[in-house]
């Protein structure tokens, strides 16, 4: 048995004991890249440890941590609830429309050019904490801003749309960065219909904002169980629940809250500057100016999430490393029969997105449907644009960066459902997404 199918296999047994056993994925991942890696990679135990570590994705570790560490602060001095506040106002308190302006919001600014993590962890604490507050199932609000990042990330001067249309120059094929663009953009406007409707939509529809002290009292919770607003300090359990009034005014620690989520929008969308790094910096300055308030935020990070998503990136790099990704896609490539070869393809680029950089497996994949597209037999701007679209909308996988940034930003007491809700979302996507996209765009054969 080659080392490549043993590293598929044993991707596959990691999800069965974290299904079945209550075993955080991303350790077990972490072991199985030890394992794995400890087999195949050569030279001094060192060595290998440094090969395997590699892969651990620490762009990604710093923009969870940061950005979640950033609106902990946020959420305890009360600045996300004036935004939700304002929020509610622009939209003159219909709910029904919320989580439709997060999409365009998030597809404008991908549009526009910022990659789609950053977009996802500008807004996305936002439009959760106004799912929370006003009773809207956070899976909803979540995919409405995922489904937004990736509606616009593949406009002629956004990351997804210059490295795919560069890719495709590179690889002297015909190409389209208009269609490729409204490809994407109309995917997932539907998409976000479709899933509207099936997260509790429709509830929606005609509802509108409660008088505050109504709200408030009927979001208040009650009992033995109901949780209370505790200050514990070091421990960090003082920025969960309780029974806080609604923000409706700024004062001096929300306006400096707003001045730093406004520098880390502008340094990240407008100046690529690292999200993460931004996030910490902001954070840091924040505790800094009033340390005591602010002594428990770090203990807010969702640590069990940075566990999960960074192992299992982890291993999928490793095996990339190991060449087991490529040994798929040429072995999907040799396929005689094209359109089988390219539905093949497009299902590859989804499952390693789900897990993995959706920029590296465009760039990847891309030349290696490259002598398959070269044939003649098949249009080459449907097979790209099926490949693109196949690999960008798994982004809700909790394993890649916009999933579990939406993981991470979601009250602990509903993290769990958020995570299984969007694990079943996810990989419903990377069923259907390249049959659907394959169907319209290659078999036809018009593009």
């Amino acid at each position: 048995m080659s080392i490549h199918v043993v590293s598929i296999l044993a991707l596959v047994v990691a999800f069965v004991i974290a299904t079945l056993l209550p075993i955080n994925l991303g350790a077990i991942a972490l072991v199985a890249a030890f394992v794995i890696g400890s087999a195949v990679l050569e030279g001094s135990p060192d060595d290998i440890a440094d090969a395997i570590f590699a892969g651990f994705p620490g762009s990604l570790f710093v923009t969870l941590v940061g950005v979640t560490f950033l609106f902990a602060i946020a959420r305890a001095n009360g600045t996300v609830d004036w935004l939700v506040h304002r929020a509610v106002q622009l939209v003159l308190g219909r709910i029904a429309f919320i989580p439709w302006i997060m999409f365009a919001v998030t597809a404008v600014l991908t549009a526009a050019g910022s990659v789609v993590p950053a977009a996802v962890a500008i807004i996305a604490p936002v439009g959760l904490s106004f799912a929370v507050r006003h009773k809207i199932n956070p899976v909803l609000m979540g995919l409405s801003i995922i489904n937004g990042a990736t509606a616009g990330g593949f406009s002629p001067i956004s990351v997804f749309g210059v490295i795919t249309n560069n890719v495709v120059a590179e690889s002297q094929l015909p190409g389209s960065p208009a269609f490729l663009f409204f490809g994407s953009l109309v995917f997932n406007l539907l998409l976000n219909i479709v899933m509207f409707f099936l997260f509790g939509g429709r509830e929606l529809l005609g509802r509108v904002v409660e008088e505050p002290a109504v709200a408030e009292a009927n979001a208040r919770p009650e009992g033995p169980g109901a949780a209370k607003a505790t200050t514990t300090g070091a421990t960090g359990a003082g920025f969960e629940g309780g029974d806080r009034q609604p923000v409706t005014t700024l004062d001096l620690n929300r306006s400096l809250t707003l001045v730093a989520l406004l520098g880390v929008a502008v340094g990240a969308l407008g100046f690529q500057l690292d999200v993460g790094l931004l996030a910490v910096t902001a954070a840091v300055l924040l505790s800094l100016v009033a340390p005591n308030s602010y002594k428990g935020a770090v203990a807010q990070v969702a640590w069990p999430t940075v566990l999960l998503v960074c192992g299992i990136v982890t291993y999928v790099n490793l095996m990339q490393e190991n060449g087991t990704i490529d040994w798929l896609g040429e072995s999907v490539a040799a396929i005689g029969v094209p359109l089988v070869a390219a539905l093949l393809i497009c299902y590859i680029g989804s499952v390693v997105s789900a897990f993995a950089s959706t920029t590296g497996i465009l760039a990847a994949l891309i030349p290696l449907a490259v002598p398959l597209l070269l044939g003649g037999q098949l249009g080459a701007i449907g097979v790209i644009t099926a490949l693109a679209i196949s690999s960008s909308v798994v982004d809700s996988s909790p394993y890649s960066t916009s999933g579990a940034l939406t993981v991470a930003n979601t009250p602990e007491e509903q993290r769990d459902y958020v995570y299984r809700r969007l694990m079943m979302w996810g990989f419903s996507m990377v069923l259907i997404a390249p049959l659907i996209t394959w169907l319209v765009l290659v078999v036809p054969g018009w593009l």
